[in-house]
């Protein structure tokens, strides 16, 4: 949870007496008065500043805001509060409210996805990776092309993933059909996610896109389609209102996939997460954004009633 103090406010927490670690206090920079400590201002980085005696009035919350998880950090400049954990953020310094968010990349190099890539493949027929950005993607295909060039590859720019196979592979085929729904656009990225690994795992997927709960007859105007499928994901991001709406519509499981969209308070899936959770209707919940987890589960149904129909 990330809040701002108003202005004139104390100072925020207790620094570490730095003797306590064997730190020499005098290496500590020198702070005006008035000014807030700052951790690392040391060379043993103990963030201690014994001159800094920062504002002295009680402490004002003028927002909170509800961050990404993981250890962060905080920079204020100007008029905008930057907040980085495991995505970058901004936030209006006046209200809070959010102006951007983008997740960061992955810890492998594009050098080191593609020579798994090309490892996938050469050992199972198939690769696939997911949330890739441009970099990947290209280094992915160019290592292809020179190791495997009658591979056929493919790549969504919109849903950020690759999807390699080689020539003698034979894609599996299961007896199931899983929807994925969605409630807007803007969930059509991990949406296809999903979408993309229950066809890698051999189920017919069927789309409906769009039908967000703002106008309910857009849904109950599918519901044929959607009581057709044996499985569904359903995505949803603000309020995350959509998959309870399906799941009490239709007697087939349902996948509920929260999506980081919505801003202001508990934006970024976080409301939508906790809807999904509270729900009153029988679904099941991923984590924000995981189309690949969702995709996944719903393939493993597809397959028990793949070998149900065999039996």
């Amino acid at each position: 949870m990330l809040g701002l103090l108003g202005v004139g406010s104390a100072a925020v927490g207790a620094f570490l007496d730095p003797s306590r670690f064997g730190v020499d206090a005098s290496l500590s920079a020198s702070v005006p008065p008035g000014r807030w400590p700052m951790a690392g201002r040391t060379p043993q980085r103990s963030g201690y500043q014994p001159t800094s005696d920062g504002p002295t009035t009680d402490p004002t919350v003028a927002w909170e805001q509800t961050v990404g998880s993981g250890y962060g950090f905080l920079v204020a400049s100007e008029d905008t509060v930057y907040v980085s954990t495991d995505r970058v953020s901004a936030y209006a310094a006046e209200d809070g409210a959010r102006r951007w968010s983008q997740s960061l990349p992955a810890n492998r190099t594009p050098e080191e996805v593609a020579a798994l890539a090309a490892t996938a493949l050469e050992t199972t027929g198939r690769a696939i990776a997911t949330r890739v950005d441009d970099a990947h993607a290209t280094a992915i295909r160019e290592r292809l092309a020179d190791e495997a060039p009658e591979a056929t590859v493919s790549w969504s720019e919109r849903s950020n993933y690759v999807v390699a196979h080689a020539p003698d592979y034979e894609a599996p085929e299961l007896a199931a059909s899983v929807g994925v729904v969605t409630a807007g656009t803007s969930d059509a990225v991990p949406a296809g996610e999903a979408a993309m690994i229950v066809r890698e795992m051999g189920a017919a997927v069927e789309r409906v896109d769009d039908v967000g709960v703002a106008s309910l007859v857009r849904v109950v105007d599918q519901l044929p389609v959607l009581r057709e499928r044996d499985v569904l994901i359903v995505a949803a991001g603000r309020e995350g209102a959509l998959p309870t709406v399906v799941a009490g519509l239709v007697d087939v499981p349902v996948i509920a996939l929260p999506v980081s969209t919505g801003y202001g308070h508990a934006g970024e899936g976080e409301a939508a997460l906790s809807g999904m959770l509270q729900s009153c209707t029988a679904l099941s919940v991923v984590n924000v954004d995981a189309g690949f987890t969702a995709g996944t589960q719903a393939g493993l149904i597809a397959r028990q009633i793949d070998a149900a129909v065999d039996r």
